[in-house]
């Protein structure tokens, strides 16, 4: 019996050692999205330069950042049907089924007229390469204190847009 209890064992600890254990990479759930795909507002109440555009992924969205010179807290983010370039309305191309067009109430250059933003690619300001809901992210043009860019999207998708100090992030589902 003791024999038995011995080989039963010893098997048991060789499938054990010989078994792989398996981590399950269960998918992220993420929760219902409620941000919808209506225009997004914010009244300016003060205002920075615009130094910098970024963007990154989450495991339920995309997101966009704009960094300032001091605050910035006005913003119009909106689908349209093309978008377009500040002072001279041309359209500017932009991958995507959709497109946001997102300004931000701040200037791309200071009270002397110097840039305080600049990019080696008007049409390519973000590498989006990869990105789930992003397609491309382009230059629209900073004009008479204000700041446009393009936002080639997958899809009309639901989208949500807050203020840090100095920040505009905009955030796009990756899924309704």
């Amino acid at each position: 019996m003791l024999r038995t209890v011995a080989v039963l064992l010893a098997a048991m600890t060789a499938f054990a050692v010989a078994s792989p254990v398996v981590a399950s990479a269960a998918p992220v759930a993420c929760a219902p999205v409620t941000w919808g795909s209506g225009a997004k507002y914010a009244t300016q109440t003060t205002t920075g330069s615009l130094t910098n555009v970024r963007a990154g992924q989450q495991e339920c969205y995309d997101r966009l950042v704009f960094d300032f010179a001091g605050t910035n807290d006005g913003y119009t983010v909106q689908y349209v049907p093309e978008v377009t370039h500040e002072g001279s309305g041309k359209p500017v191309p932009l991958r995507g089924g959709a497109k946001l067009q997102i300004t931000v109430n701040s200037p791309a250059y200071d009270q002397d007229g110097n840039p305080t933003y600049t990019y080696p690619n008007a049409a390519e300001l973000v590498d989006v390469t990869g990105y789930q809901t992003f397609r491309q992210v382009a230059w629209a043009g900073s004009f008479e204190g204000q700041t446009t860019v393009g936002l080639g999207v997958r899809a009309l998708l639901p989208f949500r847009v807050f203020t840090l100090s100095n920040r505009v992030v905009v955030d796009v589902a990756h899924v309704w």
